[in-house]
């Protein structure tokens, strides 16, 4: 199973545009996050990538990657700072995409506090948060931490492949604003849905004069979903 979860974040999912359209990027935004980019001849390295590669084929795991580099970023975050975090946790636990694993998530609080501090990285970065002194009960001081909100929010879109030791992203939600819509690699090639019916479909018939009651009758869906799916699409 481990094999398969490698292979399913190994996975090419989409286009570099394509990234930008999903997750409501400027473009060219994605290539540069995952492959970097050159302005007046200096070069500056990828977030996302170990290196650059000039391919422009984005995999699973680094279209999860850039979904959390998303949530800082639509937050006015400058993301510059979050490059050598990304590389140290990739080197401490051992593998490409470190945000798309559970066990970071689950388990790694500390490393990614640890991680953190020595980069200095500015508040505003901060992935885990320091939410006071637990006191024990031979009076010593035991320090909490945990996901500040924008990680939160991150861990808040994702579904996780449970089935394996090591689980990974299995599906996530692109938008805050339209929960209803879903991204799985393993379904419509990629596309967003709403409960397995593409998002573009629903837009479609919804623009061609059916009205949203009729689209949801449809297709066994609530208006809200078809609502989510058509307002995706216009903010795509």
């Amino acid at each position: 199973m481990a094999g398969m979860a490698v292979t399913q974040l190994e996975r090419p999912v989409y286009g570099t545009a394509e990234v930008d359209r999903l997750l409501a990027l400027k473009s060219g935004t994605a290539q540069r996050w995952i492959d970097g980019y050159r302005r007046d001849r200096r070069a500056y390295p990828p977030v996302v990538r170990d290196v650059p590669t000039g391919d422009g084929l984005v995999t699973w795991g680094e279209f999860i990657e850039c979904r959390f580099l998303a949530q800082y970023r639509s937050a006015g975050v400058p993301l510059v700072r979050m490059r050598p975090v990304v590389q140290r946790l990739r080197d401490e636990l051992g593998v490409r995409y470190p945000l798309a694993h559970k066990k970071l998530f689950v388990a790694g609080r500390e490393l990614v506090e640890m991680v953190q501090r020595e980069i200095d990285l500015e508040p505003e970065l901060a992935i885990v948060v320091r939410t006071g002194q637990v006191v024990l009960a031979n009076g010593a001081g035991d320090l909490h931490l945990g996901w500040a909100p924008l990680a939160q929010r991150f861990l808040d879109s994702v579904e996780w492949d449970d089935g394996g030791i090591d689980p990974v992203v299995a599906r996530i939600r692109p938008s805050e604003k339209f929960p209803s819509v879903v991204i799985d690699p393993a379904r419509s090639f990629g596309a967003p849905t709403v409960r397995g019916v593409r998002t573009e479909v629903i837009a479609e018939e919804v623009s061609a004069g059916d009205s949203p009651d009729l689209v949801a009758r449809n297709y066994e869906l609530s208006r809200g979903q078809v609502d989510d799916a058509v307002g995706f699409e216009q903010a795509a």
